[in-house]
C-alpha cells in the first residue's frame, strides 16, 4: 500500500514539471544500453538508461560507462526523439548527460559500475546518486575523497562540492526519483561479500527490475534473491513486471568456487525457475530478460553465443532472452 502511494504521488509530482509526456502511465519503459559488459572491456561497462516510454527524464541503474555509451547510442540512434533546445551549445550526448539523467542508481562500488560516472562528474550537471547506505560510504571514502578523485559528493572530506546528493535507500521501501515519474525500491544482493543492490523501478503501474552484480543463494548461503523474488512474484503474476535486467557473467562450466558473486546460465535458470513458482507457475513466458554483465573475453571468440545457447536450452519457463550490444535501445511493454 506504501508503495502505491508513493508511486502515486510521484506520478502526480512529475505531471507537473516541465517537458513531461502526457502518456507515461501503463506504457512500460525504455531501457538505452549504454554499457553492456562487466570486466575488463573500459568504455562498455555495465550501465543501462531506463525512463518510462514517452518521458525522456530518467536513471541510470549503474554506471561503469556514461559518455561513450551516450555517445554510441548517440551514433545508432537511439537518442532520435530528443530534441536539444535550439539556444543550447551542447551536444546531444552533452544534453542527455546533464539534462536527460536525473540520476544514477548504483548497485555497488566496483570500477566497472562508477567509473563512467566518476570520470564525467567535472562536466556533469547536479543530481542524485540513489544508493544503499554501505554503497554510499564506499562512493565516498574510495573516490570521493580529493585523493582518487575530487570530492563531487555532499558527504566525506572537506571541501565537499555538492553536485551529487547521496540518496539513501531503506531496503523494500520506495522512493520518489526526483524529477521523474519513478519511483525506486531497493533490495540488497549478495557478490562475493561485498553488499550490492537491486532496482525496482516503477511509473504508472509498471515495474521494471534491474539487478545489480549478484551470486546465486546456493552459492552466497543467503536468501537475498528469493527475498526478491518474493516482493516481485505479485508484479509478475499481474503482467505488471515489463522486463527483467540481470547479469550473466560466465558460461556454465565455470566451477562454483570460481564465480566471485555472479551468475551463470545454469544457475540464473535455477533463480528463475524459484520466481515462476512464486508467481504461480507459466508466470513468466514471453518476459523479456537482459542479460547485463557478460565478461569480455580475450581469448579468439566472445562468449554471447554460447551464454545465449545455454539459456535457450535450459528455458523452460518461456522467458523471452534478449543479448542486447552497447547503444541499443529497446521499449519493453
Amino acid at each position: 500500500m506504501r508503495s502505491a502511494k508513493l508511486a502515486a504521488a510521484a506520478i502526480a509530482v512529475a505531471a507537473c514539471l516541465p517537458g513531461m509526456s502526457k502518456a507515461i502511465a501503463a506504457d512500460g519503459f525504455d531501457l538505452v544500453v549504454l554499457g553492456a559488459l562487466g570486466g575488463i572491456q573500459d568504455g562498455n561497462l555495465s550501465a543501462s538508461l531506463i525512463h518510462p516510454h514517452g518521458d525522456n527524464r530518467g536513471v541510470t541503474c549503474d554506471a561503469g560507462t556514461l559518455v561513450n555509451g551516450l555517445r554510441v547510442a548517440e551514433e545508432k540512434g537511439a537518442f532520435a526523439n530528443v530534441t536539444v533546445p535550439a539556444d543550447s551549445p551542447q551536444s546531444r550526448v552533452g544534453y542527455m548527460l546533464t539534462n536527460a539523467i536525473k540520476g544514477y542508481l548504483i548497485s555497488h562500488a566496483h570500477l566497472d559500475h562508477v567509473a563512467g560516472l566518476i570520470v564525467a562528474s567535472p562536466d556533469d550537471s547536479k543530481k542524485p546518486i540513489y544508493v544503499l547506505p554501505s554503497v554510499g560510504a564506499d562512493l565516498v571514502e574510495t573516490y570521493f575523497n580529493w585523493r582518487a578523485w575530487p570530492n563531487f559528493s555532499d558527504r566525506g572530506k572537506a571541501p565537499q562540492l555538492k553536485k551529487y546528493a547521496i540518496a539513501e535507500l531503506k531496503p523494500g521501501e520506495a522512493m520518489p526519483i526526483a524529477d521523474t515519474a519513478m519511483t525506486v525500491t531497493a533490495f540488497p544482493l549478495s557478490h562475493g561479500g561485498v553488499e550490492s543492490t537491486a532496482f525496482l523501478l516503477e511509473s504508472g503501474g509498471d515495474g521494471i527490475l534491474c539487478f545489480g552484480d549478484t551470486g546465486p543463494d546456493a552459492v552466497e548461503k543467503g536468501t537475498r534473491l528469493a527475498d526478491i523474488w518474493a516482493a516481485v512474484a505479485e508484479r509478475v503474476k499481474q503482467k505488471r513486471l515489463k522486463a527483467i535486467v540481470i547479469e550473466v557473467s560466465y558460461t556454465s562450466d565455470r566451477p562454483d568456487n570460481l564465480l566471485f558473486g555472479h551468475l551463470t546460465p545454469r544457475w540464473l535458470m535455477e533463480e528463475l525457475r524459484k520466481l515462476d513458482g512464486l508467481a504461480g507457475g507459466k508466470a513468466l513466458k514471453d518476459l523479456p530478460v537482459v542479460v547485463s554483465h557478460i565478461k569480455y573475453s580475450l581469448t579468439k571468440e566472445q562468449p554471447q553465443r554460447q551464454l545465449l545457447q545455454e539459456l535457450e536450452a535450459a528455458n523452460d519457463v518461456g522467458v523471452r532472452f534478449v543479448m542486447p550490444e552497447q547503444g541499443s535501445r529497446w521499449h519493453f511493454k
